[in-house]
Parts: C-alpha cells; structure tokens; sequence
C-alpha cells in the first residue's frame, strides 16, 4: 500500500553568498554551528553581490577583483581569470629578474669605481716628479775618542797630562819636593 503523502514546504536554496548568510544569521543556531554554516557558504558562492548589481570576483593570488554574471564564476570567466593571472605571474617573474639585474649591474658599477679610483691613485701622473721623502739617518754611536790622535777629545784630565808631559820636556823635571818634618 503507498503511504499517504504529506505537505512540505520547500525553501529555495539559497541564491548567493549574501542571501545565504542572511538566512543563517536569521537561523536560531548556535555560534559554532553558524559559524561551520557560514564557511559553507562561503565554499558554495565565489562571487559577492556589488551594489548595482552583478557580482565581483575577488583572487586573493593577484590581490585584484573580477565582474562575474552570477555568484560563481562561469567556465569562460574562469578561464580569463586563470589567464589574468599567468599574466601576473609573468609580470611578477619579470621585475623580479629586472630587480636582480639591476642589483648586479649597480654591484659591477660600484666594483668598478672603485677599481677605477684605486687605479687613479696608484698611478702617478705623467708631468707630475716624484716626491723624494727624507729617509732617516742611522743613529751613529758615540765611539770612544782616540786619545793619541786627539787629545783634547779625551776630557780635561787627559789634557792637562799632556800639558804637564810637554811642560816636562821643555823644561825639565822639578826636583821633587821635600816635605817638612816638624
């Protein structure tokens, strides 16, 4: 026997991410469970509701919003929003190479000033003389005078010997003095 059919009232499904989540704030559930039927939400519908109307895409990898027809993204909009973002791939990969070979070439630049005023300064210029630095003298060492070259070198003692010597020989010695006994 079939069974006796019973009314229901079925609710449409919801049309957008917007309306979704006005039904789920509406709804009596807890904040957990709200919360896991947001997210829910939020994987069923890509694309937001603008204000006058349509929808926008928003691709987090290129930090950059798309106008989509409906909630979700249609296979022929897919396929230009995947194709913008080899774009932005290629031009990401570009000025990266672009900054690196900047950063080489100041690198060379700065490698060969410096090479450039190293040599400026190791070289000296043709019409310019060289520049004669004195170079110091050796200390000499006091040597010990000859006093039989050079008697006057060897301090008063020596020379007032001499003197007494000529004195001696011109003259004669002096008989030598008696002393006094007292």
């Amino acid at each position: 026997m079939s069974s006796p059919a019973r009314a229901q009232w079925w609710t449409a499904a919801p049309a957008d991410y917007e309306d979704c989540a006005e039904r789920i704030e509406k709804s009596t559930a807890s904040k957990d469970a709200k919360a896991v039927a947001l997210s829910d939400c939020e994987s069923k519908f890509a694309g937001r509701r603008k204000r006058g109307g349509g929808y926008t895409y928003h691709d987090f990898m290129q930090n950059r919003s798309f106008d989509i027809a409906g909630p979700n993204p249609t296979t022929a909009e897919q396929k230009a929003i995947d194709e913008q973002y080899k774009i932005y791939l290629d031009n990401q990969r570009r000025s990266v190479i672009v900054a690196a070979f900047a950063e080489k070439q100041r690198e060379a630049q700065t490698q060969a000033a410096l090479e450039t005023d190293f040599r400026q300064t190791a070289e000296t210029p043709s019409d310019a003389k060289p520049v004669v630095l004195p170079r110091p003298r050796p200390k000499v060492r006091a040597k010990e005078p000859d006093c039989a070259i050079e008697p006057l070198a060897c301090g008063w003692s020596k020379l007032s010997s001499g003197l007494k010597d000529i004195k001696d020989a011109l003259f004669g010695t002096p008989a030598p003095a008696k002393t006094k006994r007292t």
